[in-house]
């Protein structure tokens, strides 16, 4: 299996063997995980200033913040792994 991107917005790439997982960020616990990764410099924010709307939780216990909308990068997700599937 190669390595497999996903666009997460404005350019950024990120590993999608990496992905662990994407959620919303509106919930207290998410809230607390982002500024827990920011206390340990583990934070990435890949939102240009613009508002966050998608977190994603790396294997290498790096947090992304996106401002594309979870669904959105899940989608490209799974197109991506049905073009590889088909190729």
């Amino acid at each position: 299996m190669g390595i497999q991107l996903i666009n997460i917005g404005f350019g950024n790439i990120v590993s999608a063997n990496r992905l662990i997982s994407i959620v919303s960020p509106e919930s207290a616990p998410i809230k607390r995980l982002v500024q827990d990764a920011r206390d340990r410099n583990m934070l990435i924010d890949a939102t240009y200033g613009r508002r966050t709307r998608a977190v994603l939780i790396m294997d290498s216990d790096h947090v992304i913040l996106s401002a594309v909308q979870p669904e959105t990068v899940a989608h490209r997700l799974v197109d991506r792994e049905e073009i590889v599937d088909e190729g």
